[in-house]
């Protein structure tokens, strides 16, 4: 069974009005999944994919209206994190600030804990 938790991760609500804009243009999905892969120029990388299948041990975020799916290993990771929606001169992306990442590159992506 899924877990609803208000916390260890957190979404502001400019990540979760952009997850929920994304959204609104599938019918097929219903949810943003993160998940921390080995990889990246730091060690580990973020990935994000929107889906509809949620798995049984998934942790399950809501904000606003917005789902955001994390798997328990991922979650390990992210513990304390905050994903963040930004928009401004360098572009727009989903970025996370992760208490648990020693290092990070430019891309914003990849982190090394």
């Amino acid at each position: 069974m899924s877990e609803t938790l208000a916390a260890p991760v957190t979404v502001s609500d400019a990540a979760a009005r952009r997850i929920l804009a994304i959204l609104a243009k599938t019918s097929e999905d219903d949810a943003l999944r993160i998940s921390v892969e080995g990889g990246g120029c730091s060690g580990f990388s973020y990935k994000f994919d929107l889906t509809h299948e949620h798995e049984s041990d998934d942790v399950v975020i809501e904000h606003a209206g917005a789902r955001v799916l994390i798997d328990p290993v991922s979650l390990g990771f992210m513990d304390g994190a905050v994903i963040d929606f930004v928009d401004d001169l360098m572009g727009q992306s989903f970025q996370i600030r992760n208490p648990n990442a020693v290092a990070s590159c430019g891309c914003g992506t990849s982190f090394a804990v």
